[in-house]
């Protein structure tokens, strides 16, 4: 499995966290299928990353380390922010319903640092989705608004997000192998035209 593999492996694994904790907050009819799902898509994208190949450069061609030291640089920011934010709000703001979207507008935040470090612009969309969930799930809490509500709004949604960016990046890395086959045909049945057309 190569860097660019576990990078998504993990994006899917934490995916999978924010559902299955978030679920816990809706009543069991909805949180354990809901539960189920995210088992069952996960286990479907573990699958499909050992199939695909996956490239192993960035968006401008080069290949920067994954893992390397920027890398480390915006988890440990990550860290840093996550931790005191979560002291904030629980010893200062006392809003207990408040920690698990400020750690989804963290996690959310860190995505736009790894879209610069991985040099992968395409990551911004799913950074900007993940902050406004989070963002929203901080304001709901302010405002008093039910745990289920913000389980949905900056838990499960932000789950079902970043599950949905690593299907969405493996189909990406399988349609330009499928496309290939009818590109060459066509360009074949136009090769009898042109050569066939007057000078």
């Amino acid at each position: 499995m190569t860097s660019n593999q576990k990078g998504r492996l993990i994006g899917a694994i934490f995916g999978l966290v924010f559902v299955l904790v978030n679920a816990g907050a809706l009543p069991p009819a909805v949180g354990i299928p809901l539960r189920v799902l995210a088992i069952a898509t996960f286990m479907g994208l573990f699958t499909a990353l050992r199939r695909v190949r996956v490239s192993r450069t960035g968006g401008d061609g080069s290949a920067p380390r994954t893992f390397g030291r920027g890398y480390r640089l915006v988890v440990a920011a990550e860290v840093v922010a996550g931790l005191a934010g979560i002291v904030v709000i629980n010893d200062l703001l006392h809003t207990p319903q408040a920690p698990g979207a400020w750690i989804t507008l963290v996690v959310g935040l860190h995505f736009f640092g790894l879209a610069v470090v991985w040099r992968m612009p395409a990551i911004h969309r799913l950074a900007a989705a993940m902050s406004v969930c989070g963002a929203a799930g901080l304001v709901l809490a302010a405002c008093g608004a039910s745990a289920a509500v913000i389980a949905v709004v900056a838990g499960i949604a932000p789950g079902a997000l970043l599950l949905g960016a690593v299907w969405s990046s493996i189909r990406a890395e399988r349609e330009p192998e499928s496309e290939r086959e009818p590109e060459s045909k066509s360009t074949s049945e136009r090769e009898p035209e042109r050569h066939g057309t007057p000078a």
